[in-house]
């Protein structure tokens, strides 16, 4: 008897896999770049994809979103999730290593002004610094662009730019500095502006109640000292003080409440380890003089970057303590973080993403209320956390 052409296990299995190749190829397409760690009832919607590096977020008041790439291109996110074309006029930005275009915020007065913030790489004949820049956006074209402040002194260096920008209640503007990497030492130097948080006015002048103001020898728009290289910053909603998180070396990344005129150790006083041989670099603290860290890593660091603090109440029915809790991305951890708070003190966290391979560059409130994360890879992202 003449025996059948049975179909091999293998055979079937390859003409299943082809059948679902293409179908599979574009949904990981349309797949976030992240994926949810715990909590069955969240998800992350895809807001904006294609963005090379974006490392800012900013909401314009219609509802579209200013997105910075840190190669140089400013560029608008309109509601389809469409991108523009990048926008002509912003200054010389030397994009290399960490550095490049970061952070962009508006002016808390941008629906009377249209004026925008963002800062950059600018190069120098002596290297480059952290700058801040400003310009109207004005029917979707930059105009009246301006460097309001420049980092002292510039440093031929690739690393620890920073940076990012928060308003006060004033209306006046912090800015986190990086240490330039090569420049560790003079965090602990309040003449100039390496490893510090600065304050200035949104015309660039030095407001008279900064801490250092009067202080002979000091930087006058330095706000506070020791900083290795902020990567995250927000203002507290209830006490309007500046929080930060920072990225120690071998371990050391911090969170810090950033104190008019105070001294937050770098390299003084840290957690971290020089890199390879794992030796100390300053002092564990607690030291006098010195701020200690809300929270700090050790012995691995997780690279935090970006910080917001959650007031609305969209996810309040499925996660009703998250309400004024603090939200954090990272880099190397790949991860979005939520702390507890009672106070200046962090009683509780819980990681809620798990990164699949990508990092996790910024976090916002949008405002609709919901959580943004920006997804820093050649194809980033902009997601939206969904109850």
């Amino acid at each position: 008897m003449a025996m059948r052409n049975h179909p091999t296990r293998r055979t079937r299995l390859a003409a299943r896999v082809a059948a679902f190749a293409l179908p599979l190829a574009a949904l990981l397409l349309a797949t976030p770049l992240v994926t949810l760690a715990q909590g069955a009832n969240l998800r992350t919607e895809i807001v904006a994809s294609g963005l090379d590096s974006p490392w800012g977020l900013a909401f314009l008041p219609d509802g579209r979103m200013l997105v910075t790439e840190k190669a140089g291109q400013l560029r608008i996110v309109a509601r389809d999730g469409s991108l523009s074309a990048p926008l002509k006029g912003l200054p010389a930005i030397d994009a290399v290593g960490q550095c490049g275009l970061l952070d962009v915020a508006l002016d808390p007065k941008f629906a009377d002004n249209q004026r925008l913030f963002f800062t950059f790489a600018e190069p120098g004949e002596d290297g480059n610094s952290t700058a801040l820049g400003s310009a109207r956006l004005v029917a979707d074209q930059l105009q009246d662009v301006k460097t309001l402040f420049s980092q002292k002194p510039k440093i031929k260096s690739r690393n620890h730019c920073g940076s990012r920008i928060v308003f006060d209640r004033q209306g006046h503007v912090w800015v986190g500095l990086g240490d330039r990497f090569s420049g560790k030492d003079e965090a602990q130097n309040p003449a100039n502006h390496i490893g510090k948080v600065v304050r200035v006015a949104v015309d660039g002048s030095v407001p008279g109640d900064n801490p250092f103001v009067s202080r002979a020898g000091a930087a006058p728009e330095v706000w506070s000292l020791g900083h290795r290289n902020i990567q995250g910053a927000a203002m507290h909603p209830a006490t309007g003080e500046l929080w930060a998180i920072e990225h120690g070396p071998q371990g050391g990344d911090e969170i810090n409440v950033v104190l008019a005129g105070r001294n937050y150790g770098w390299p003084r006083v840290t957690y971290g380890r020089n890199y390879g041989t794992g030796t100390r670099i300053g002092e564990d603290g607690p030291k006098a003089g010195f701020e200690q860290p809300l929270r700090h890593w050790v012995p691995t660091s997780v690279a935090p970057s970006g910080l917001a603090f959650l007031t609305s109440e969209r996810y309040s029915a499925a996660y009703p303590d998250w309400k004024d809790s603090l939200f954090m991305g990272t880099l190397r951890g790949q991860t979005l973080w939520r702390f507890s708070l009672d106070g200046r003190r962090i009683v509780g966290e819980q990681k809620l993403l798990q990164g699949a391979g990508h990092r996790i560059r910024d976090v916002r409130q949008g405002p609709d209320g919901y959580l943004y994360l920006l997804v820093e890879s050649p194809q980033g992202q902009v997601l939206r956390l969904m109850p």
